[in-house]
C-alpha cells in the first residue's frame, strides 16, 4: 500500500484570503498521487472550509499558537505550504520541521507602492502567486478558479426573502475591513438608486445600521437589508443566486467570484494592483484611478489620511448595467 503524502496548508489572514487558497487545495489533491491535504486557519473561518471536499482534516487556532503547534507537530507532515508568510506561520514551519514552501508576498514592492506610489507590483493575481508556491511539487494551476462549498443546512430558501426579492435581485456587499474601503452611506444610497433594481444588502451585524439607513432612503420594497441576519454560508447562498454582485474590497467579493457571478468591484484606499481583484469571473472595476494618494493602505485604517476621501466621495458611477434592463427595474 502506497504511503499517503501529508500536506499542511497555512492561512490565517481573512475570509477572502482563505477563499483565495481554494485552487491550491484542489490542485494539490488532484495532481499529487495519494495527497492528503490538511488545512490550518483561525476557528472563525471554520464555516468557510468545513464542506470543502479537498480538505482531509482541519486544525484551528482557538487561542495559544503553541498548543496548535504541538498538535501539528504530532502529524509528521511531508510538506508545509505557507500561503501567508507571517511570524506565526514561520514559527509553525520552524517547529513542525517539515520541508516547506512559502508564498512571495512582495512586501518590498507593496511598501514602495504605498509609501512612494511607485507601482512595481507584478501583474499577477494573488491566486497565481499561491499556485506558484506549489509549483516545485509539480502542481500547476488548472484554471478552474475559486471554490466555495455550502453545507445543505445553510442554503437559503426562497420564501425566507421578501416577495419583492424572490425571483431576481442584485446583491450588494456593503461591508469592508475599514471605513476607507467602503463608500460613505450617502454614496451607497446613490449607488442603489443608480442600480435601479431589487437589491439584497449583505454584511455582518456591524453593517446593519448602515443597511437601515439605505432602506429608509430608498424604500423597503426595493432594498432588503440582510446584514446580520445570515451567517457567512447563507450569505454565500444569496450571492450564488444574485443576478450580479456589487462589492467593496471584501471577502464576499471573492465568494461571489467562486460562483462566477459578474462583479462590480468598488475600490477606495486599496487598488486592484495588489492582486486581490475578482478572480476568473467577469468583473468591472469602479475606482478613481487619477488620485495621487492611492493606495494609502492595505490594512484597516480609521479614516482618510488626507481628510478628503476623494477615492470614494468622487468615485464616478458612469457604468451601465445592461444585465438588468428588465421590468424588474423601479422608478
Amino acid at each position: 500500500m502506497t504511503r499517503p503524502v501529508k500536506i499542511l496548508v497555512l492561512q490565517f489572514a481573512s475570509i477572502g484570503d482563505v477563499v483565495l487558497t481554494t485552487p491550491v487545495l484542489r490542485c494539490l489533491t488532484q495532481q499529487i498521487p495519494n495527497a492528503v491535504v490538511y488545512y490550518c486557519t483561525k476557528r472563525l473561518y471554520e464555516p468557510i472550509i468545513e464542506a470543502n471536499p479537498y480538505i482531509t482534516k482541519a486544525y484551528y487556532q482557538d487561542g495559544s499558537v503553541y498548543k496548535l503547534i504541538h498538535q501539528l507537530r504530532a502529524e509528521s507532515f511531508d510538506y508545509v505550504i505557507d500561503l501567508q508568510s507571517t511570524f506565526t506561520t514561520g514559527l509553525i514551519k520552524a517547529v513542525v520541521g517539515s520541508r516547506s514552501y512559502s508564498v512571495d508576498k512582495q512586501n518590498l514592492r507593496q511598501w514602495a507602492y504605498i509609501r512612494w506610489k511607485i507601482n512595481a507590483m507584478t501583474d499577477q493575481h494573488i491566486v497565481d502567486r499561491f499556485m506558484a508556491t506549489v509549483l516545485p511539487l509539480g502542481v500547476e494551476n488548472d484554471g478552474r478558479g475559486l471554490d466555495y462549498f455550502i453545507p445543505y443546512r445553510d442554503e437559503v430558501e426562497t420564501d425566507w426573502l421578501p416577495e419583492t426579492h424572490r425571483q431576481h435581485f442584485v446583491a450588494y456587499a456593503i461591508g469592508g475591513q475599514s471605513l476607507t474601503r467602503r463608500l460613505p452611506v450617502l454614496r451607497m444610497i446613490e449607488l442603489c438608486l443608480k442600480i435601479n433594481y431589487p437589491i439584497v444588502l449583505l454584511g455582518d451585524k456591524e453593517d446593519r445600521k448602515t443597511g437601515e439607513e439605505i432602506v429608509r432612503a430608498v424604500g423597503e420594497q426595493h432594498i432588503y437589508n440582510a446584514c446580520g441576519l445570515y451567517n457567512i454560508n447563507q450569505s454565500a447562498s444569496l450571492l450564488r443566486r444574485a443576478r450580479i454582485v456589487f462589492s467593496h474590497d471584501t471577502g464576499l467579493m471573492h465568494i461571489a467570484a467562486a460562483f462566477r457571478r459578474k462583479i462590480y468591484s468598488i475600490w477606495g484606499s486599496t487598488t486592484p494592483q495588489f492582486g486581490f481583484y475578482p478572480y476568473k469571473t467577469p468583473h468591472v472595476r469602479l475606482e478613481n484611478p487619477g488620485l495621487g494618494c492611492r493606495p494609502c493602505s492595505v490594512t484597516p485604517t480609521g479614516s482618510c489620511p488626507m481628510n478628503h476621501f476623494k477615492c470614494m466621495n468622487n468615485l464616478p458611477f458612469d457604468f451601465e448595467v445592461n444585465e438588468l434592463r428588465t421590468k424588474k427595474n423601479f422608478d
